[in-house]
């Protein structure tokens, strides 16, 4: 696990480069346009990035119920959730909180590409 500080700069990086990625594309693509776009814009920085990712999800003994894919995991601490709506809804926090919940993971961004602003939550559990 990283300190918070390397986790901040590391969120700082990623808000940018999708950011970018937004200006460039506009809203109106296909979420995975966009999975791939910031994927590729992290990767030529030098960030570690996987896609679609999965990580298992447990019980609270321990035992493994399945798997969460996430959309891209940042440096082996970052969940990164995509969406591309009009906007972000509550309940996609309340997803991207049970993905961090069941996957024993604290760190996450929600971004949406979907509207003509570019929207993007920091999520801690």
């Amino acid at each position: 696990m990283r300190d918070e500080r390397a986790i901040r700069e590391l969120c700082d990086r990623i808000r940018e480069t999708g950011f970018a990625l937004h200006a460039y594309l506009r809203n109106g693509h296909l979420e995975k346009v966009y999975e791939n776009g910031l994927a590729h814009r992290l990767r030529n920085t030098g960030i570690k990035v996987e896609q679609q990712k999965p990580l298992q999800v447990r019980d609270e003994d321990g035992t493994i119920l399945g798997d969460y894919f996430a959309d891209l995991f940042v440096e082996d601490c970052l969940i990164v959730e995509l969406k591309a709506c009009k906007t972000i809804a509550v309940e996609h926090i309340a997803q991207v909180l049970g993905y961090l919940r069941a996957a024993n993971q604290r760190d996450a961004l929600l971004i949406n590409f979907g509207a003509p602003k570019f929207e993007i939550k920091k999520l801690i559990l």
